[in-house]
């Protein structure tokens, strides 16, 4: 059996591809959004039945059951990499999963999926302090961008703080939260690719949210249209989505990977207001397209190739051919 290859944090937050995003990682980064986009819905529709707690439970349970089913993704990782896998787990998926529930009892899913652009730019500063390094200037002019855009978006929502404020807090503490874990995936992704990264952090974050989920099943009453959002929340929302970020960070990294902060609010937006006839306005659309506009200039490539010993482009393993190494 092939020892799996090592990476520090370090060497990985830029990804193994040193080429500018192509059409494939472009529809990627659009399907994710429109997935992560999605899940906002669906959790607005979990709770006409479900406790916060309960939803956060099911969907990081359904999605590791959901992977469970495919062998490569039922490999052991090494001893030395369960520190950070458990980091991981906590940051990335069990806390924000809790967090986003608990939010949407307070503010809309349009809101929580617009606070979620801000993604990119929290990435950017923890690459920074990860690495050591400021992101340069083209890059810098992408953040600017994107935060305009997130102002646009955020500014008329958050017109009334006194009742959504709480709620607010929760999603930026969430989007924190996504942004650390980003630069933990890059080198566990880069060492045993995403199918088994994905599984064993929703293992863990089941573990870790099974209590409270268990507890929260006091105060839920179960209905057909709950159950199918949970469900479709849990193995698409979850399980398959989280298996292509995680992907996604492996190769154009923990910044470029990112940009599906901007893309979320896109999709949130809609389905927000087709399906849950929640408003919109003219000034958000503009965010909307000003915020897209950052994520074009971030989407750029770093100024230096990743040397061939790290990898390189021909890293890229695909998640349905990812086997045991």
């Amino acid at each position: 059996m092939t020892e799996p290859v090592r990476r520090r944090v370090a060497e990985s937050v830029e990804g193994t591809s040193s080429s500018d995003l192509g059409i494939g990682d472009w529809a990627q980064l659009v399907l994710v959004g429109a997935i992560f986009g999605s899940a906002f819905l669906w959790i607005a529709l979990s709770l006409r039945s479900f406790a916060p707690e309960t939803i956060a439970f099911g969907r990081v349970a359904l999605g590791a059951s959901a992977l469970a089913v495919v062998p490569a993704a039922r490999c052991r990782i090494e001893r030395e990499d369960w520190p950070r896998l458990v980091v991981a787990s906590v940051v990335g998926i069990a806390t924000p999963t809790l967090l986003f529930g608990l939010a949407e009892e307070r503010i809309s899913s349009a809101l929580a999926g617009m606070l979620v652009s801000g993604l990119p730019i929290i990435a950017a500063i923890v690459t920074a302090v990860e690495t050591r390094e400021l992101p340069r200037r083209e890059r810098l002019a992408g953040l600017g961008l994107g935060l305009v855009g997130i102002g646009l978006l955020t500014g008329p929502a958050l017109s009334d703080l006194t009742s959504q404020g709480i709620g607010v807090g929760l999603v930026l503490i969430a989007v924190v939260c996504y942004a650390v874990a980003t630069t933990l995936y890059a080198p566990l992704q880069q060492t045993y690719g995403s199918l088994r990264v994905t599984l064993w952090v929703l293992v863990v974050s089941t573990m870790l949210l099974a209590p409270l989920g268990l507890f929260g099943l006091r105060a839920s009453t179960p209905q057909p249209i709950a159950v199918f959002a949970l469900l479709i929340l849990g193995i698409l929302g979850t399980g398959v989505v989280w298996t292509l970020f995680v992907t996604l960070v492996g190769r154009v990294g923990a910044v470029r990977s990112s940009i599906a902060g901007y893309l979320i609010p896109v999709f949130a937006l809609v389905l927000g207001v087709v399906v849950l006839d929640e408003t919109v306005e003219s000034l958000q659309v503009l965010g909307v397209g000003v915020a897209l506009s950052g994520a074009y200039l971030i989407s750029k490539r770093p100024p230096q190739a990743v040397p061939r010993e790290l990898g390189g482009d021909s890293a890229y393993i695909p998640p349905a051919l990812e086997m045991c190494r």
